[in-house]
This record gives C-alpha cells, structure tokens and sequence, in this order.
C-alpha cells in the first residue's frame, strides 16, 4: 500500500512541477476523444431522427395515389388523369398474393369542426377499420373504427392529439359529439400526439369509417362515387416491396387501360425503398464521420505522443539520480506505466464528460428534417478513451525503457 502512495505522490508532483506540460497533454486527448464522440453522436441523431420520422407513417407503408396515364407510351404529352377507385382496392385485396394488407383512403380538407367548446379545421379520412394496422396510430384514449361502425355505417370520429385539444380543451372529448359540416358524430376515441412540433399532420386530422365518409363527405367534381383518394398498403416482407408493388400496378393499369411499364403514370409513395435509400446515405455518413473522427483521433494521439517524449527524454537525469540511489529497471517502468496510465485515462474521462455533458444541453433541441439531439455512444468512447491511453502509455515507456537500460552514470550526463 506505501507503494502505491509512494507513486502516486510521485507522479502527481511530476504533473504539478511540469503543469502547462501536463495541461497540453491532457488537453489533447481530452480534445480528441470529445470530437469523435460528438461527431459520432451527430451521426447517430440524424439516423434516429429520420429512423423515428419514417416509424410514424407506419412499418413498410407504401402509397398509391391518382396519377396520368399517357394514351402513347411513353409521352406524357399524351396523358389523361385517371382516379383511383373503390373497385381497384378490391381487386388489389382480391388479385395481390404478396401484399399483405390494404386500404382505400379518402380524405378532404374541406371540412369545419364545432363541438360545444370551440371550433377548429383539419383533414378528414375516411378508412376501413385495418388503416390502423397499416399506418401508425396510437391510441390515447377510447377505441378505433371497427367493422360494425363500418358495416352500419355509425356516425362515429376518432380524433386526432391537436384536434382534441381545439375541441375539447381541458375537457374529456369520448363520449362527446362535434359537428362536421353539419354532420354529427360521436367521438369514440383519440389519438397520442406523432412527431415533433407541427411536422405531422396525422395530429390535426379527423377520422370516420369509410362509407361514412363516402356517403355524406364525397370527393368534389368526380363524375362517380367510387373514386378513392389514395391506396395504403403493405407487402408480406419488407424484401419484397418490389413485387407487391408490381402486382398492385398491374392491376390499376388493366383497370384503368394503360400499360404498367410506364413508371410515369403512377404516383407514390414506397417507405421502404426510402429507408434502404437512407441506410445507404446513412452507412456513407458513417464511413465519413468515422474517417474525420479517425483523423481527429490520430492528431490527438500524435500530439499526446510527442509531448510524451520529450516530457520523458527531459526526464533522463531523474532517472540515472533513482538508479543511482537503488531503483530497480521494475520500479521506474512502473511509475512511467502509472503516470501514463493516470495521465491519459482522466483526460478521456473529461472528454467524455464534456461531450456528454454538451449532448446533454441539446438533448431538448428539435432539429430540423429529422435531426435528433446527437448522442453519446459508450462503445466510440471506449474505443478513443483506450486507443489514446495505449498511445500515450506507448509514447512515455519507450523512451522511459532506453533511459532505464543506460548505466547511472551515463543517464546523469545527458542534457
């Protein structure tokens, strides 16, 4: 235990007799292991941000909306609009063996709210009670649509979180009724709030079953009833987006008479072709990210390497005076092992903490386009926090080694 104590107080008087010297090396690696962990940590924010952005549409959601469709392939000079219709989900439901669920939207922003509190406007949907299973929505309170409120047609709303709060605010909203465009419904559920902010609107949208929707809130200058705003839909695997996509193409473009070659005539949405698209950019952000970092690490380890050694040749007549006075080879590695130990992992520890600690202030920041606050990563900080230490420790027993071989007499006539 003395020995222990004997070192300590050793290094700690080397570091106090040399303090700018101690300063610049802890800094140095204090610098290098805080930039690599807020680079990392950014890196990691942009791809939960975007991860949890795409996780509120739903888990491998794909769109289909109304599109043109030219009458000569090819030439879209040609083309004429066509609608989605009430018979193209089904015979997607019916003819699409590799798409797992979907359903008809419509939906209509032509619609004006009043409870007995306050009033507010939004977007309507109507949908089949499987929307949900589709498309995230969590329930906050109440129930969702279901297939009597379809079947029977039940005056019945889900709201959404901001459309409950203009409504209802400070009230209980389940069990109430509102007015939409004069008609009235009772509300039989409402939703969590999505997302941050206003960056979704799923939160100031109201919904109905959809034959409700179809009857009493149609969609404007359509020539038939039958026409849907949108399909929602979803394929067995993730993998095979590709192929549910094709089958459900197929099918509109026969009901529609054009050919389904003609990638132009369709609009969509597929969420997990973009999430593929975004873990690409995401991996070559990392590579990047790791690079710049890698660097930044290895400026710092050089830096720590250097000071290293000539704080340690500096220090060759202290060692030929121990040698002269009775310490053994053992003893001085052992104080340069300690202190080089000591020396690198505070600093690492207050790197950590610094990049910690600024992570932590932005930890209530919304970015903007789906950024997330950054995050520390322990195994990143693991990673700088032993490579400078193995650098450092490295750099102070080389040049410590040589001067421990040298015979006293010749480690006390070095300058």
């Amino acid at each position: 235990m003395q020995v222990v104590v004997d070192v300590l107080a050793q290094i700690f008087g080397t570091l106090w007799a040399h303090k700018l010297r101690s300063f610049l090396t802890m800094f140095g690696i204090a610098w290098g292991v805080g930039s690599l962990l807020l680079l990392v940590g950014l890196g990691e924010g942009f791809r939960s941000g975007n991860k949890r952005n795409l996780s509120e549409y739903g888990e491998n959601i794909m769109m289909l909306f109304p599109g043109r469709a030219p009458a000569v392939q090819g030439s879209m000079n040609s083309a004429r609009e066509y609608r989605l219709t009430y018979q193209d989900y089904l015979d997607v439901l019916k003819e699409a063996p590799h798409v797992k669920a979907v359903t008809p939207v419509l939906t209509t922003n032509d619609v004006h709210a009043v409870s007995e509190f306050a009033s507010a406007s939004g977007q309507l949907t109507g949908a089949e009670p499987q929307y949900n299973g589709i498309r995230y929505l969590p329930l906050k309170q109440g129930r969702w649509l279901n297939n009597f409120d379809e079947n029977q047609k039940r005056d019945v709303v889900v709201l959404g979180d901001e459309m409950t709060r203009n409504l209802f605010p400070g009230r209980p909203a389940i069990g109430s009724f509102i007015l939409l465009n004069g008609h009235r419904l009772e509300v039989i559920g409402t939703l969590q709030r999505v997302g941050r902010g206003d960056e979704n609107s799923t939160n100031t949208r109201a919904y109905i079953p959809f034959q409700v929707m179809r009857s009493d809130f149609p969609l404007k200058g359509e020539e038939s009833h039958d026409a849907i705003s949108a399909l929602n839909f979803q394929p067995r695997v993730a993998d095979e987006h590709l192929i549910a996509q094709d089958e459900v193409r197929r099918i509109i473009a026969r009901n529609h008479r054009f050919d389904y070659h003609d990638v132009d005539a369709f609009e969509g949405w597929d969420t997990v072709k973009q999430a593929q698209m975004m873990g690409t950019i995401f991996d070559a952000m990392n590579e990047f990210l790791g690079t710049v970092g890698l660097v930044t690490l290895a400026l710092g380890g050089i830096g720590v390497i250097n000071i290293m050694l000539v704080a340690v040749s500096e220090r060759t007549r202290e060692i030929g005076l121990r040698k002269a006075l009775g310490a053994t080879n053992r003893s001085i590695m052992l104080q340069f092992f300690a202190e080089g130990i000591l020396l690198t992992l505070v600093s690492g520890l207050i790197g950590m903490a610094l990049a910690g600690g600024f992570m932590a202030l932005l930890g209530n920041y919304n970015g903007p386009g789906g950024f997330d606050p950054p995050r520390l990563v322990p195994k990143t900080a693991l990673l700088a926090i032993v490579s400078l230490t193995v650098a450092g420790v490295a750099a102070g027993l080389y040049p410590a080694s040589k001067a421990a071989r040298l015979q006293p007499v010749e480690a006390l006539r070095k300058e």
